[in-house]
């Protein structure tokens, strides 16, 4: 009895869960980009890329070449010095400073967004063939955004990017519907497939993009030396909608 009791109360749960999450996604309503939307897509954006400063440090550092560089230099010194004091502050010191190029990495990122297609998303994206730009909106604040333009490399293809969602809002499948947005208007232009690049440090992105259909297709390392060093991965997906299913 009590284990009956016990599942009863799960279901429940998880049907109260089930209902306020259609509920929330009810009140979102998806729209391209308005001139008035700028300064909140520009802020949903940076802070999501702030956000992978932590994940990144964290993914480098269970990198085998990274720890054994730290172990190396920990090693080498405690055994010339004799002391633990010079070999702990050399360690923190690596540290730091990878701390620090991850973080200037990602600014550098988003300083160079904002004066590429940041700098003017209408003639970027909506005033460009193949090209939209649309915002996820609930109770009047943009909460959501997700671009496409032409492919670069794949001819007849759009891009997915600019895929962002607020942290008070994820989990309530606004980036499936953002998704989805974007798959239906590539049908809707004739394109074949559509693709899309992300980092290897983007775990739950990965996730969501092969959940909706996308397969994994490519996995390269960046031209930035930096990441070159610290082994993360740029990630190619494609959606082909030609396949029945997508």
């Amino acid at each position: 009895m009590p284990h009956l009791r016990m599942r009863s109360v799960i279901l429940l749960l998880l049907l109260l869960l089930q209902t306020l999450r259609l509920k929330a996604m009810a009140e979102v309503q998806i729209r391209r980009y308005k001139d008035d939307d700028e300064v909140d897509v520009k802020d949903i954006f940076t802070v999501g890329m702030h956000e992978l400063i932590p994940y990144s440090c964290k993914y480098v550092l269970k990198q085998p070449h990274v720890q054994m560089l730290l172990l190396s230099v920990f090693c080498v010194l405690l055994a010339t010095s004799g002391s633990l004091l010079l070999p702990m502050l050399a360690v923190t010191l690596l540290l730091a400073a990878g701390w620090q190029g991850i973080c200037y990495m990602i600014y550098n990122y988003v300083r160079t967004s904002m004066c590429s297609d940041f700098s003017n998303i209408r003639q970027s994206y909506l005033e460009k063939p193949n090209s939209c730009f649309w915002v996820a909106e609930s109770q009047g604040r943009v909460v959501g955004t997700v671009a496409c333009y032409s492919a670069k490399e794949d001819k007849d293809c759009v891009e997915l990017r600019r895929m962002s969602v607020k942290p008070s809002h994820r989990g309530q499948g606004i980036a499936k519907a953002l998704c989805h947005i974007v798959a239906d208007f590539a049908r809707d232009q004739g394109c074949p497939a559509v693709v899309l690049y992300t980092s290897s440090v983007q775990i739950d992105a990965q996730k969501l993009y092969e959940r909706m259909g996308y397969k994994k297709v490519r996995e390269f390392a960046s031209p930035v030396l930096f990441s070159r060093i610290t082994k993360i991965m740029v990630m190619k997906y494609v959606l082909d909608l030609q396949q029945p299913g997508n």
